[in-house]
């Protein structure tokens, strides 16, 4: 939860100059549908490329942990109902960027949002089909965390991120 305020809500802002008045707040909303990913498939220019498939991968990336972990600890283990609570979630972080304007307040993230937890979900399901077996499947994503951690640490508290 950590690594996620830090990267979608305090990336390109501190949490000093959050709360600076003298701050210039410059606001990016986008509310078309594939506008932003059409715009980065497109796009003749390498740095836009560059940043592009960061910003499609990363959106996507971020969310398969919420994906898994909502299948893994609710009794709930629907699809529909974990994909519903990650919308909500990433509408909630996307209204809050376009709010206190740090970031870009995109639909096109809450779509690749959403497919992000619906791989995390899928992934979750597709061990338990494998393994049989809810004991080994949490054992399993355990081990995955266990492995992550550490670099989520690093990345959370060593490196300036750019997404």
């Amino acid at each position: 939860m950590l690594f996620l305020i830090k990267l979608l809500l305090l990336s390109r802002v501190s949490l000093s100059d959050l709360f600076n008045s003298q701050r210039t707040i410059a606001r990016s909303i986008n509310l078309i549908p594939f506008n932003s990913i059409m715009e980065y498939l497109f796009s003749s220019y390498a740095a836009i490329k560059k940043f592009s498939f960061a910003n499609v991968v990363g959106n996507i990336e971020i969310f398969i942990p919420l994906g898994t972990y909502l299948t893994l600890f609710k009794k709930d283990k629907r699809a529909t109902t974990n994909l519903l609570f990650i919308f909500i979630v990433s509408l909630f972080v996307e209204i809050t960027q376009g709010l206190l304007g740090i970031g870009a307040a995109d639909v096109d993230d809450i779509i690749l949002n959403c497919m992000g937890g619906l791989a995390g979900v899928l992934g979750y399901k597709f061990l338990l089909l494998i393994l049989r077996d809810q004991k080994k499947v949490r054992a399993v994503i355990t081990i995955l965390s266990a492995i992550g951690l550490p670099f989520l640490l690093y990345l959370l508290f060593f490196v300036k991120l750019r997404l």
